[in-house]
């Protein structure tokens, strides 16, 4: 997923939450709510890649102010730090991500994994014409869930939690792609979006049982986004684009808000 990438100052709208990603920013609590220390680390889809309003201090992650980190914590964090990269894998996140943890830490959310699954070369062969090649690449990723990632995700999340050690820690999972028999007229045909639907729910699996063994809250998306695939009639995901392609496949802002956003809080 690592390109070349232009970003856009985010707007005005949640700049105090949102601009200082690299150290924790301020904002007040919600009456009632508890005082919270909050850390977001992750890949695209928590960095918000697809929602737009890229910030500048965010330029080479694209860190989106329409992020669902952003969104919770503007109206909840005491503190907040956000550092949530385009294209991490666990050990882009192990490495560049948990320096604000802290045993003062309360609360976590993450997303990784579908880097290190090889993702990106997964969608970029299923766009090409012939179905062989992307079920193919599907299966060698597949593999790889299977054979590596699982140990890949216990290193980090034991360093997450000897890090942050009173921490809640909310891993967040990845949505289908694709609705089938759906709106699309062009594109993979359905055995293919069926294929790459499944390979999330492998994906998803995986990292559900390893979050629940290291005693992390797991939030499945996927029933948010049921009836906002792509090739539905209210996407909440873009399609391949040409003129964008780090921008494919990832969540729109409607996807962070009402998608991400409310599983997110839910399991908070």
């Amino acid at each position: 997923m690592r390109r070349s990438r232009i970003a856009a100052c985010a707007s005005a709208f949640l700049v105090a939450a949102a601009c200082a990603f690299t150290g924790p920013t301020s904002a007040p609590a919600a009456p009632g709510k508890a005082v919270l220390d909050y850390v977001a680390l992750g890949d695209s889809y928590s960095a918000g890649v697809g929602a737009g309003s890229y910030v500048a201090s965010g330029t080479g992650c694209m860190r989106s102010s329409l992020a669902f980190p952003v969104l919770w914590a503007a109206k909840h964090a005491a503190s907040f730090s956000f550092t949530a990269c385009n294209g991490a894998g666990t050990s882009e996140v192990m490495a560049e991500q948990l320096g604000p943890l802290t045993a003062r830490t309360d609360l976590v959310s993450l997303s990784v994994g579908g880097s290190d699954s090889g993702y990106a070369r997964v969608m970029a062969t299923c766009v090409l014409p012939g179905t062989t090649a992307c079920v193919s690449s599907i299966a060698r990723a597949h593999s790889f869930m299977d054979g590596t990632l699982p140990a890949n995700l216990d290193r980090l999340y034991s360093a997450i939690r000897s890090k942050a050690p009173a921490a809640r820690v909310v891993v967040l999972g990845y949505p289908h792609f694709y609705q089938l028999h759906g709106t699309c007229r062009r594109g993979l045909d359905d055995t293919e979006r069926a294929a790459l639907n499944e390979a999330v729910d492998h994906l998803n699996s995986v990292i559900a049982k390893r979050a629940a063994d290291h005693g992390f809250t797991f939030a499945d998306v996927r029933t948010a986004f049921t009836g906002h695939e792509i090739c539905s009639s209210s996407p909440w995901l873009r399609s391949v684009d040409w003129l964008n392609l780090v921008e494919s496949y990832h969540p729109t802002a409607s996807g962070q808000s009402l998608g991400y956003l409310p599983l997110f809080a839910d399991a908070v």
